[in-house]
């Protein structure tokens, strides 16, 4: 069982979560995650499905959001321009984005004959970051049967921390990874979903905010750390919903994951790479479509803050759990690096 901030006893917000307090606690999602730990090899990957059909033929409406583009991501600028997702989300590690996107290729082309034959080609969705510091970026381990697997497995509950594409990351000088969180809005008299799932790998320690508190100076005391260290790492946020939504107003939406990972502390460096993307599962987008015209929901612009305010807090609890779910490991030059859970 994965140690979530709720365990210490410490609220992020007054929203009410989702009932395992993932991104899974939308209807339909799913997530997988194949670990590489041995020796110097610590990497893998994570796999998000959006629903349990097929995501070519149904697609969902999507969008995506660059904080600072200091990133290897695909299939963002045909998101951005059709305003739909229509394979899994697979994260890794920096190098690994080829081989990440050659598998999902053939994943589909598996799965649809039609591609690239009768119909156009497939937009896959790769996100990563750099896990060089604790990994063995440069032996390009993930192999396509990793990525296969991951989205195989995927499932309704799934471990956070240093699994999949999390188990090199280092978050805030501290380890990170994966990790997710969920809020619940209530519209119309019903109760929606929204959930974040992050692979966490940025900031500098002496930064670091929890809930509130300023405690990055201190721990730096505690673990010995003297010298300050640049804000250059990654995070990718994937945010889920259920909430009717155009492709625009979850643009909207996501441009909110900022304010939640600012939240812990981070002002977006340089050489970071924070990059969100989302979808609602409220409306499915059929690939072969007949009709010339069809209806799509999507709620009244002015009832859109409570959403806001859910993925603030989703997102800042999300990085928060990634943090306190994995484990102290030793980077590639023998440093230990602690996790949050053992310190506070």
């Amino acid at each position: 069982m994965n140690d979530k901030i709720r365990d210490y006893g410490i609220e992020i917000g007054n929203i009410k979560r989702g009932k395992n307090n993932s991104i899974t606690d939308v209807e339909g999602v799913r997530v997988g995650n194949v670990t590489l730990n041995n020796g110097k090899i610590k990497t893998g990957t994570t796999a998000i499905v959006p629903h349990p059909g097929n995501i070519f033929k149904d697609k969902i409406v999507a969008a995506s959001h660059v904080i600072n583009g200091f990133g290897k991501s695909t299939g963002l600028v045909q998101v951005d321009e059709l305003g739909v997702i229509e394979t899994p989300i697979i994260l890794t590690n920096t190098l690994s984005v080829g081989r990440a996107y050659e598998a999902l290729v053939k994943y589909k082309l598996d799965r649809n004959d039609d591609i690239g034959d009768t119909t156009g080609t497939v937009n896959p969705i790769i996100g990563e970051c750099n896990d060089g510091r604790i990994n063995d970026i440069r032996g390009l381990h993930i192999g396509e049967e990793d990525v296969l697997r991951a989205i195989e497995i995927a499932a309704s509950k799934f471990d956070e921390g240093n699994v999949g594409a999390g188990t090199g990351m280092v978050c805030y000088d501290l380890k990170g990874g994966i990790g997710s969180s969920s809020r619940i809005v209530s519209l119309g008299g019903r109760d929606y979903t929204i959930g974040v799932l992050v692979l966490s790998n940025f900031g500098s320690l002496e930064d670091f905010v929890l809930n509130g508190n300023h405690i990055g100076e201190d721990l730096c005391e505690r673990i010995g750390k003297n010298i300050a260290t640049e804000d250059k790492g990654s995070i990718m946020a994937i945010l889920a919903t259920d909430i009717p939504l155009s492709s625009r107003q979850l643009k909207r939406v996501i441009k909110r994951i900022f304010p939640g990972i600012s939240r812990t502390g981070s002002y977006s460096g340089n050489g970071s790479g924070e990059i969100a993307l989302g979808f609602s599962t409220a409306n499915i987008i059929k690939h072969y479509e007949e009709q010339d015209i069809i209806d799509i929901k999507m709620i009244n612009e002015d009832k859109i803050n409570p959403i806001f305010k859910a993925t603030v807090h989703a997102t800042e609890e999300a990085i928060v759990n990634s943090m306190l779910a994995a484990n102290s490991d030793i980077d590639r030059k023998g440093k230990k690096i602690y996790s949050l859970k053992d310190l506070i």
